[in-house]
């Protein structure tokens, strides 16, 4: 029994993004169902009350409309991140989802609500793009590309050009996903390294300090000897110059 539930629990985290997409549809159906707006479960920047919108702002959306919005990008991206950045599927949509929000909270200024999984949706489109690129992989590069065909003029919506629109919950999650992409470059799938690329990125020695030190006393004491007594002689370097050497080129007549 217990050996399922860590088949289970394996199966959780690494379909995390799909259970999330499903209940949060299951949240958004209860809440018609219900006849009660859950908005006020939002998230509430610089509040005491609004702290526990971190973790449930992804979660509610205002009407179909702005959750089927989400939920198209979330499956696209959700499984791109599933597809080839398995190992760390779970880690990345949590820390995404929980820093994300801090940030929102911490940092938003306002009395208005947050609502909606866009902070993730371009948390992972910028974690799958800077990834991709930093890691040098040609088919997590070719991922970078298909992010950027679909989603690159999501760009725009991280700047305050539409009222009502939480630019601010884009650009954190955004800013969240490059920092996730740096954090874990080196954990997941990894482009091949061929020796002659370990020779030449081979990480140089720290300079030895002392031994900077003697050099440089010692070439101060030479200045100072050749100062006061002239340039030392040295018995292997003859005094006369030697015997050139001509080079000669003859054309033929």
């Amino acid at each position: 029994m217990l050996n399922g539930w860590k088949k289970h629990l394996v199966l959780f985290r690494e379909f995390l993004p799909f259970t999330f997409i499903v209940l949060t549809w299951l949240i958004h159906v209860a809440q018609g169902f219900l006849q009660k707006s859950f908005i006020p479960y939002g998230l509430l920047p610089k509040t005491q009350s609004g702290l526990i919108g971190i973790i449930t702002t992804p979660f509610i959306h205002a009407d179909w409309s702005h959750l089927i919005s989400n939920t198209l990008p979330l499956l696209v991206l959700g499984y791109l991140l599933y597809k080839f950045y398995r190992e760390i599927t779970f880690r990345v949509f949590v820390f995404l989802h929980l820093v994300a929000g801090m940030l929102m909270w911490a940092f938003i200024d306002g009395n208005a609500y947050h609502i909606g999984a866009s902070g993730i949706v371009y948390g992972l489109a910028s974690f799958l793009f800077l990834s991709g690129i930093i890691r040098r992989h040609p088919p997590l590069m070719v991922v970078s590309f298909i992010v950027v065909f679909l989603y690159g003029s999501m760009v725009w919506y991280m700047f305050p050009l539409e009222k009502g629109v939480s630019w601010e919950g884009h650009l954190f999650g955004a800013l969240t996903g490059l920092m996730l992409a740096v954090v874990y470059r080196r954990r997941g799938p990894q482009r091949v390294r061929y020796a002659w690329e370990n020779e030449d990125e081979e990480e140089q020695q720290p300079l030895d300090l002392q031994v900077i030190y003697e050099y440089r006393k010692k070439r101060d004491e030479e200045r100072e000897m050749e100062k006061n007594h002239g340039p030392a002689e040295n018995p292997e370097t003859p005094t006369s110059p030697g015997p050139g050497i001509c080079y000669h080129y003859r054309e033929d007549k």
